[in-house]
């Protein structure tokens, strides 16, 4: 921050306490109370950026209330005057920014905090949060419900677009990603799983503390909390460790338990087309509860539903799904939602390369039947809010990846990928970022490929 401009005198004196001079005259604003995104309207917040969340929470089954201690910290963008953090549901006890205790206050599923103090842009600072209640998802006629949901032995805290809010104050948009150290208490017996390295448990007076560690940025759609009975298997793999976890309702020797076993192995074989593992551990945890009718990939460990192991054989496809997503919408991750092809188109083609290399169906013969039955009137890219995870997004978007394999070629494909995934890496991106870096890769034009592929309303010649 530059300091001693002569126009800073003595009328300046408040702006000079509340942190120095700043390059707006020593004005403060407040922070805008969303980001702008129409798919998610009032999700995430402005003048500021996470860097890192220390979350520190206790849930007991027996009355599903939880407490908790979030500290953030961030960076201002912008000099702040307040500024908000989405929190649904839950009181908040006490705010303290940097030490010192904030004024704070509710808007519906907005906490607004107006420090001692100014924030001049660029300050870093810490907030730390108190809080507790009965955590409830959000409801979505759209999208269904998502974030903490009580279960029988504990819960489940998983939900895209939105989740996290439902159990800690957070800027909720992939927009802005942080790094994550969490720390869940139980009664002792239940597992309590989240994302990234274990960091050991210990019990006293009946609780069970677990700890865990995600020290690559991570959007927080794809933080989780799982806490219930489940068979929780560790080990390591290339030399990380990995945790999966079945739901102790699901048979031992079940189909769940048989796909997730083969984490490593796909992971592996993904590596080898998208290049290196972009995490410090590895995982997968199976849910016994149908109202999850769907798969996530929380960074580092997805989380499967129990609808992809209802027959006797595994379903190692929605594994390779999700473990490709640790690529492509994790360490990748996208600015705005209306761009969520670049997460589920790859994540499908991963799909049908993984099912070419198991032994099924070939990648052309995959392209092949989907074009066929593809309803060319519905984009993938800004589908709208009510299709954002629609056959469009996925299928179209997977169709659209292998025409450009097509169109560059096997080496140059690869390369694209390999190399869009390094440089962004711990990023975010939109699709004229990717198409942008497809085409200096190749060295030619391919923005008419694309808009017909994406967004073309008939069917594009096969290239």
């Amino acid at each position: 921050m530059t300091r001693g401009r002569r126009w800073c005198v003595a009328a300046l004196a408040v702006a000079l306490l509340a942190g120095g001079c700043t390059g707006d005259g020593g004005r403060f604003h407040p922070g805008a109370a969303d980001v702008g995104d129409p798919y998610v309207p009032g999700a995430g917040n402005g003048g500021y950026d996470v860097g890192h969340y220390a979350l520190k929470v206790r849930y007991d089954p027996a009355d599903d209330r939880l407490t908790g201690e979030a500290v953030l910290t961030a960076t201002a963008t912008k000099s702040l005057s307040r500024f908000q953090l989405d929190l649904a549901g839950l009181t908040v006890d006490r705010v303290r920014v940097d030490g010192a205790p904030a004024k704070h206050r509710r808007d519906g599923a907005e906490l607004v905090v107006t420090p001692e103090h100014g924030l001049p842009a660029g300050q870093r600072f810490t907030v730390d949060v108190t809080y507790g209640g009965v955590p409830h998802p959000l409801p979505s006629a759209e999208l269904g419900d998502g974030g903490f949901q009580a279960t029988p032995d504990g819960a489940i805290a998983l939900g895209q677009p939105e989740s996290a809010s439902t159990w800690y104050p957070v800027n909720d948009h992939p927009s802005d990603k942080a790094t994550y150290d969490i720390e869940v208490t139980v009664p002792d017996g239940l597992a309590a799983l989240s994302n990234g390295v274990p960091g050991g448990k210990e019990s006293t007076g009946g609780w069970t503390t677990w700890r865990w560690s995600e020290g690559a940025p991570m959007a927080s759609y794809l933080s989780t909390l799982v806490i219930g009975d489940y068979r929780v298997t560790t080990g390591t793999h290339a030399g990380k460790p990995i945790v999966t976890a079945v739901a102790a309702a699901l048979p031992a020797d079940g189909p769940a338990a048989a796909s997730v076993a083969r984490t490593g192995e796909i992971v592996d074989f993904l590596a080898g087309r998208f290049g290196p593992y972009p995490f410090d551990a590895y995982g997968g945890i199976v849910l016994a509860d149908d109202r999850f009718r769907y798969a996530l990939e929380t960074q580092s460990r997805p989380v499967y539903g129990p609808g992809f192991f209802r027959g006797t054989r595994p379903n190692t496809e929605v594994v390779a799904h999700e473990l490709a997503h640790q690529w492509f919408g994790d360490s990748v991750s996208v600015a705005r939602w209306s761009d969520l092809w670049l997460n589920e188109g790859f994540a499908t083609y991963a799909e049908w390369l993984w099912a070419e290399h198991d032994g099924g169906r070939t990648v052309e013969r995959a392209f092949a039947d989907r074009y066929a039955v593809t309803d060319w009137s519905k984009p993938s890219v800004d589908p709208g809010r009510a299709a954002m995870f629609g056959d469009a997004v996925y299928q179209r978007g997977a169709l659209a990846v292998h025409a450009l394999r097509r169109a560059v070629g096997d080496e140059t494909f690869f390369r694209i990928l390999t190399g869009w995934l390094a440089e962004r890496r711990g990023g975010t991106a939109t699709t004229a970022d990717f198409i942008g870096y497809a085409e200096r890769t190749a060295g030619k034009p391919l923005r008419a490929l694309f808009d017909a592929w994406l967004v073309g309303a008939t069917a594009p010649a096969l290239p």
